[in-house]
Formats: structure tokens, C-alpha cells, sequence
């Protein structure tokens, strides 16, 4: 049965998530959402390079050789890595160079390449940019999830901006300096998976 446009781009988002089901682009988690800023950036960033890396492939998988596929691959997302790059040191400096490594990384995410494999080349354009989108939004819910979690108990600030009243500090209240450390992302994605399989009987392996 064909899929639609609607399932393409919404089954990222729940039900075949990248990072809770697909377990894909995990390494991210641990790495930039210790704060929800970065967190954010990073996914606006891995979801515009693999939506336009999608759409591009697909218009160009009729014409591109089966034995060279992967290095054109390589190039194309390394392009579009190398434009958000740029854009992010001209509007966000800062956050452009704290990010610096992670954002390069973004050219061997396997959610970005493993897209292009598994959907774009075999697909049209606008299915292959949903799908592209999808994937990134289902990518980036998680991030900012862990996100906002570990900055608001680990420092009781959200976006950089205190939270915590002071009164609850005064009272004895203490940030969780755990919740800052990275084994504590994977803590949280591991509760969000738990979560998730537990209301989607789908989701559910069977004994």
C-alpha cells in the first residue's frame, strides 16, 4: 500500500522516531543538550540539512552512478553542512563556536545518510523533502526534550534565563549538577523510549 505525504512526514515524529525507535543519532543527545540553546540549533541544523539533502539526491538519483553514490552523497551534505555553518557564524556566533565540531559531525549522521539511502534515492522530490523533514523534526523533539530537562534541573535555568525562583534556592532547593553529566542524557532518552513503547502496544516486542 502507498504511503502518503502525511504518513511520510508525521511517522518520524512518534511512531518511527530515528532516535527512540531507529536508535540513530544518539551520540548527539550526550553531546549538545546540556543546554536547550545549542540543543535547538543543532536540531534546526540537522533537519534543514536532511530535508534539502534529500530533495537534492532525489532529483539527481536517475543520473548518478551506483559505484560513486556514496561520495556524491558526501559531497552534497557536506555542501549544505558548510552553508548552515556559515549562516550560523553570521546570526549566532557564539553558539557558532561552541558548536563547531558537533555541526561538522552532521555530514556523517547516520540519520542524514541513511535518508538519503533508504528514501530519497528511491523516491520523488516532495516525498523525499517530507521524509527529509520528518526525520529531522523527529530528531530534534528528542533533542529538545533531553534538552530542557537537563538545563532546568541542572541549572535551573531555561534559554540561558533563571527559573528557579530564588526563594526555592533560599528554602534549600539545589540544582542537580547529575543531570548536567552525559550519562544522564542517555538516562533520559532511555525514560523517553520507555515512555513511548509503553503507550504504542506497535512499538512492543512480543514474547
Amino acid at each position: 500500500m502507498k504511503t502518503s505525504n502525511k504518513e511520510i512526514f508525521c511517522n518520524p515524529l512518534s511512531k518511527n522516531n530515528p532516535v527512540t525507535v531507529q536508535m540513530l543519532g544518539i551520540c548527539s543527545a550526550l553531546a549538545v543538550t546540556s543546554k536547550l540553546e545549542p540543543a535547538v540549533i543543532m536540531a534546526v541544523s540537522v533537519t534543514a540539512v536532511t530535508g534539502f539533502s534529500n530533495l537534492i539526491l532525489s532529483l539527481m538519483r536517475n543520473t548518478i552512478p551506483s559505484r560513486i553514490r556514496i561520495i556524491i552523497q558526501l559531497v552534497v551534505v557536506a555542501a549544505l553542512v558548510s552553508v548552515i555553518n556559515e549562516i550560523l557564524k553570521a546570526y549566532v556566533y557564539d553558539m557558532s563556536k561552541q558548536l563547531s565540531v558537533f555541526i561538522g559531525l552532521i555530514i556523517t549522521n547516520c540519520i542524514v545518510m541513511g535518508r538519503i539511502e533508504a528514501f530519497a534515492l528511491a523516491n520523488k522530490p516532495l516525498p523525499s523533502l517530507l521524509d527529509g523533514i520528518g526525520n529531522g523534526l523527529g530528531y530534534g523533539i528528542i533533542l529538545v526534550l533531553v534538552g530542557f530537562v537537563r538545563e532546568l534541573f541542572g541549572s535551573g535555568t531555561l534559554w540561558g534565563k533563571e527559573i528557579i525562583p530564588k526563594s526555592f534556592y533560599a528554602a534549600g532547593y539545589e540544582n542537580n549538577g547529575l543531570v548536567i553529566l552525559p550519562p544522564m542524557a542517555l538516562i533520559i532518552v532511555a525514560c523517553i523510549i520507555w515512555i513511548q513503547r509503553a503507550r504504542n502496544k506497535d512499538l512492543q516486542e512480543k514474547e
